[in-house]
């Protein structure tokens, strides 16, 4: 299908970029931000939710810093699995889709990630020919065809794998926008809606990530589960960061994603057992605590039963060198 026609904006700094945005807003303009473009423009294409005006961010320098404590939202992935970061960090983005696409696609892209969901990410003809959903609706205020009968909650599902890898990093995240500028802890920053996806305001958006110094004290891994190695969204993702002290677990985090309409910080479940941990057997049980709360749909390829039970596998094989390191 052919891209709908739209007038392309090439801003050159975070300050060009928020006038734009600024006066689009203030003429009743509707417009997206892109970086990478990777998962924007195949949407345009099979014409999903298309504007008449698109930011590109490809021009700002100042959102291409590179540092260990410091990740530009213009990063590539390829930079990224390639750069000076925590090597958790690095296995998350070498784990994305094909290297064509890491070297395309932003760190900023894939955090801010517009959710999937089988009913949404196809074709205008084959969305028109089974009906609209509520998330692409074209003025119809059609139902969720995951959930019948609702039109007020969008569960399309987060498929991002840098998110959980910084968030158990400490990660922050930091925002422009109209009203100046912001910052939050990156598990702050997402909303359990598959529309909304984030609590970016209109004219906002991601400028760079940040890491605390004491992420370096952190040992983590990522563990995914996907239909096709080399190219596929997560079906279901965990990410383990820890810090041991003479066979001591002093600090433990686990998030997922791909489950839900966020990435989620598991910080309740991690507490229930670590002032009681044993080794295998609190991994266990972490596991399957995790499995029952995360509560994926049947959106994505995998049935929602199956993801479940991998996020219990997942999480164990993610915690394997915690268990192989005490």
């Amino acid at each position: 299908m052919k891209t709908p026609p739209f007038k392309l904006h090439r801003p050159n700094s975070i300050q060009d970029a928020v006038n734009i945005a600024s006066k689009l807003n203030s003429k009743g303009e509707e417009f997206d931000w892109v970086s990478g473009g990777t998962d924007l423009l195949p949407n345009y294409k099979w014409h999903i939710n298309t504007k008449n005006h698109v930011i590109s961010l490809a021009n700002i320098g100042e959102m291409k810093r590179l540092e260990s404590h410091h990740i530009g939202a213009m990063v590539t992935l390829h930079e990224l699995e390639n750069g000076p970061v925590h090597s958790l960090i690095q296995k998350g983005a070498s784990s994305i889709a094909s290297t064509l696409i890491r070297r395309s696609g932003t760190v900023g892209g894939n955090i801010c990630l517009d959710t999937r969901c089988f009913w949404f990410n196809q074709t205008e003809d084959w969305r028109r020919s089974i009906d609209w959903c509520h998330k692409c609706d074209c003025d119809t205020n059609a139902d969720c065809r995951v959930i019948p009968n609702q039109n007020t909650l969008c569960v399309a599902t987060y498929q991002g794998d840098l998110a959980p890898c910084f968030m158990v990093l400490g990660a922050m995240i930091h925002l422009a926008g109209p009203d100046g500028q912001r910052s939050m802890n990156l598990d702050e920053f997402f909303a359990l809606d598959g529309m909304k996806r984030n609590v970016l305001e209109n004219g906002e958006f991601v400028t760079h990530i940040t890491l605390p110094i004491e992420s370096d004290q952190l040992v983590g891994d990522y563990q995914k589960l996907r239909l096709r190695e080399s190219w596929d969204f997560p079906e279901a993702g965990v990410a383990a960061s820890w810090k041991c002290n003479e066979g001591r677990v002093e600090e433990l985090n686990i998030a997922t994603t791909a489950c839900e309409s966020i990435p989620r910080l598991h910080s309740e479940q991690v507490a229930e057992v670590l002032n009681e941990w044993d080794g295998k057997e609190s991994a266990k049980k972490l596991a399957e605590q995790i499995r029952k709360a995360v509560k994926p749909v049947n959106n994505t390829y995998f049935p929602p039963a199956y993801r479940r039970k991998m996020l219990r596998v997942l999480t164990k094989r993610a915690l394997n060198g915690l268990l192989g390191g005490i």
